[in-house]
């Protein structure tokens, strides 16, 4: 048996616990199941994370890293900011997590607000002034995300990562008002 350093242990129970988080739900997913998952004894993930919602807090750490778009050429700011999005919910990510359990879980449901506040609704402010157009363009890329990720809806499963960007890039630049900023 390979022994792992205690930050490999901790990767590796943190990786189990998103893809059974992201699978499962905060509800059904068990200390146990992520254990397994992981290769190790249940103790272990106690020993690192104390309980189910510290793990499940560690597990949704979410940072988008939303890039400074001011700059970008203006027909070209929403699909970045689309291909931006899809990149967050490869597996191992923490989004398809939060996303499934913030519709039954009041803490994920309340990290899902706090990421919004303190990454999408700043880069969206950079772009245009109405903080209604942040709500927009989030209800777009998670109800797509919903769709594909989580219910895996077929259309959407098959579609290329291109083919969604050109697909809802539109509405995101809609959302933006990019076209008419100027006008008011």
């Amino acid at each position: 048996m390979t022994r792992r350093s205690g930050a490999a242990t901790k990767a590796g129970i943190l990786e189990a616990a998103r893809a059974r988080f992201a699978e499962d739900g905060y509800e059904r997913a068990t200390i146990r199941a992520v254990a397994a998952d992981a290769g190790i004894d249940p103790a272990m993930v106690m020993r690192y994370f104390g309980s189910k919602e510290r793990l499940f807090a560690a597990a949704c750490e979410v940072d988008l890293g939303l890039p400074d778009l001011r700059g970008a050429p203006r027909d070209e700011v929403a699909a970045a900011l689309v291909r931006h999005f899809l990149s967050h919910w490869e597996p191992g990510e923490s989004l398809p997590v939060l996303l499934r359990a913030g519709v039954t879980n009041a803490q994920a449901e309340e990290r899902l607000r706090e990421v919004f506040a303190a990454q999408v609704m700043p880069a969206v402010a950079a772009l245009t002034p109405d903080p209604r157009r942040a709500g927009l363009i989030s209800a777009q890329l998670l109800g797509m995300a919903l769709c594909r990720y989580i219910l895996k809806f077929p259309p959407l499963t098959t579609m290329t990562r291109e083919e969604i960007v050109a697909a809802i890039a539109p509405a995101v630049h809609r959302f933006l008002d990019l076209d008419n900023e100027e006008k008011t």
